[in-house]
């Protein structure tokens, strides 16, 4: 048991050092000094107060996804389409904004009512792609896709068509909403305290529905074994469609808080990548909610920090993709070859 627990820790601890390895070497075929560049990222993540008010502010909508890709990864779901999802609840946030923003209203209920407008949004476009598997055959990674580029496509026609600006269509999307309809923020920040305390409930909410639930005991059956859990009588079909459902959800949660909380409108591109970057966290914690919250905040210091790469280097911000990236490759690689060996010992 102490030999499995030392090989458990060994292969993760050497999946990291060769992520940072590979990045180290990339680092210096750009022209970067690794340790100085690592210096950078840290110091801008966290070098000043406008510098970590940014990544709490990256870190919320991260968590939400996050959170909602858990649901559907416990059921065996691929749902890519996430980020898809994210864009849907933005587009129903601020048409839920433009419906009620003349009417009588109070203000935080009329925010209250567009932020559920966008986690509707965002379950519908899941449903879809669940409808899409369950009763269609058409799987889940293909059926998220196609509805990302159905999403982007609606977002860009609504923010250059119907939503325009007055007398223009811009990329920095539609006409800002009045100050009286955004999330409160911090004085003198765009930081919601709002919204971040919303997105680590929701973090909560999933970490004890998987854990400690009926409900999550069958959506864990169902994603390890589909026929057997039909066979023991847990309705299968509708787990899986309420996994979409939930995880749909809480990414136009997501977008709605972008929309009310950090933006005050629509972009073209509201989610930021957000959904991808959820799934790239969930698979990183092996799918555990309990990690959540230190790794989301760990990505999103990586986005916000990687700018300084961009100033001080030359080099693309895109950096921190590349190590995120590296980090779940050689995890999941560490992962396949410790259950190759401790299957043998």
């Amino acid at each position: 048991m102490k030999k499995n627990l030392w090989l458990n820790i060994g292969f993760q601890v050497g999946a990291l050092l060769l992520a940072v390895l590979i990045t180290m070497l990339i680092l210096v075929a750009a022209g970067a000094p690794p340790f100085k560049a690592y210096a950078s990222i840290f110091k801008g993540a966290f070098g000043s107060e406008n510098n970590i008010v940014s990544v709490l502010i990256t870190w919320s909508p991260l968590l939400l996804t996050t959170a909602g890709v858990l649901i559907t990864f416990s059921a065996g779901l691929w749902n890519i389409g996430v980020e898809g999802q994210m864009t849907l609840g933005a587009i129903f946030a601020t048409w839920g904004l433009r419906l009620l923003q003349d009417t009588n209203l109070p203000d935080f209920l009329t925010i209250l009512l567009a932020i559920i407008f966008g986690m509707i949004g965002g379950a519908i476009w899941a449903g879809l792609a669940g409808a899409l598997k369950t009763f269609g055959g058409v799987n889940e990674i293909f059926g998220g896709l196609g509805l990302n580029f159905v999403s982007t496509a609606l977002t860009i026609y609504l923010v250059f068509g119907p939503w325009k600006r007055p007398g223009v269509g811009s990329m920095s999307g539609t006409q800002p909403f009045d100050e009286k309809l955004w999330l409160p923020t911090l004085p003198g920040t765009g930081l919601s305290l709002w919204s971040l305390g919303i997105s680590v409930l929701v973090v909560v909410i999933v970490y004890f529905l998987l854990r400690g639930t009926y409900f999550g005991l069958k959506l864990k059956a169902v994603g390890k074994n589909m026929k057997s859990a039909f066979l023991l009588g847990v309705p299968t079909w509708q787990y899986s469609m309420f996994a979409f459902l939930l995880c749909g959800a809480f990414a136009g949660l997501a977008g709605a808080i972008q929309v009310a909380g950090v933006y005050h409108r629509l972009l073209p591109n509201i989610s930021n990548g957000y959904g991808f970057l959820g799934l790239l966290v969930a698979m990183l914690i092996n799918y555990q909610a309990f990690w959540v919250i230190p790794i989301a905040f760990f990505f999103a210091a990586l986005n916000v920090g990687s700018v300084q790469l961009q100033i001080l280097y030359k080099m693309d911000s895109s950096f921190a993709g590349v190590l995120q990236d590296l980090l779940v490759l050689f995890v999941l690689l560490g992962q396949g070859l410790r259950e190759r060996i401790l299957g043998r010992t």
